[in-house]
């Protein structure tokens, strides 16, 4: 996970299921890269797919990802908060 492109994954299949082609589009990266990265995130146990005709579509298959971005959203909000205050 630690990649921010795998985060953006994540983030985006939180919501729904998503092809390949959404995801290609919403990184800006090439397909050959996302597909890298889906079959590390599917490989890892987060990610798992299904073939829908030629394409394939990914869903987050781990219920406990919603509280890890809840939790890192507000490390850095305060980590932001901290540093704000330092400057000022």
């Amino acid at each position: 996970m630690a990649h921010a492109t795998r985060l953006m994954l994540l983030e985006a299949l939180q919501e729904r299921e998503r092809c390949v082609s959404e995801l290609v589009e919403l990184v800006g990266s090439d397909q050959s890269t996302v597909s890298k990265h889906l079959a590390i995130l599917k490989s890892a146990g987060l990610v798992a797919d299904r073939r829908h005709g030629a394409q394939s579509v990914y869903r987050v298959c781990c219920s406990c990802l919603g509280g890890f971005f809840s939790c890192l959203e507000a490390v850095m909000q305060d980590n932001l908060k901290a540093q704000r205050a330092a400057c000022c």
